[in-house]
């Protein structure tokens, strides 16, 4: 019997060579998740740096580089990352949802709130922007509910109701990331 090589079509030749770049990618990618898991979230983002210069527009690695920035509480940076995330990929919901919590946490709610509309316009089923918009709205509530008291001290509903948007919101003060 005859072996005989096997021929790819070009096509084929290069669906073969995608996917193979694809499995790297994610084997790259699984071990900057791995590292971050791992609390070794310097190391991560180091990979993550020289992942990015091989692929630059990779909205998985950007994604990556955004959380461990946020993680690592260079917050500006993280922000930049997301937003251009969010230029370059507006179909995308997870870097709408991560830089509402950024924007949230630096007490700028209506900003926040905007960003996770968007994200829901992007993907209507993302619970986790869902339950964030709601922190959101909750906020946005507590602060009109405080400066309503400071106008009017003798009202008395509004402290009843001011202390309970505190209680719902205190266990977690602002959005979650996705991950």
């Amino acid at each position: 019997m005859t072996r005989t090589a096997l021929h790819l079509p070009p096509l084929c030749a290069a669906v073969a060579l995608a996917v193979a770049a694809a499995v790297v990618r994610a084997d790259e990618l699984g071990e900057i998740q791995r590292l971050h898991a791992a609390g070794q979230d310097a190391a991560a983002l180091q990979r993550t740096e020289r992942a990015l210069g091989a692929k630059p527009k990779d909205p998985q690695l950007r994604f990556m580089q955004g959380v461990l920035l946020a993680d690592a509480r260079r917050n500006a940076e993280a922000v930049a990352v997301f937003e251009r995330l969010m230029q370059d990929y507006p179909e995308l919901a997870e870097p709408y949802n991560n830089v509402a919590a950024l924007y949230a946490a630096a007490g700028d709610y209506e900003r926040a709130k905007s960003a996770l509309e968007q994200a829901l316009r992007a993907n209507p089923g993302l619970v986790t922007a869902q339950e964030n918009l709601g922190d959101i709205y909750a906020m946005l509530a507590s602060r009109a509910y405080a400066r309503a008291a400071q106008m009017d001290p003798h009202n008395t509903t509004l402290p009843s109701k001011l202390a309970t948007i505190r209680q719902m919101l205190a266990p977690k003060s602002t959005p979650t990331a996705a991950r």
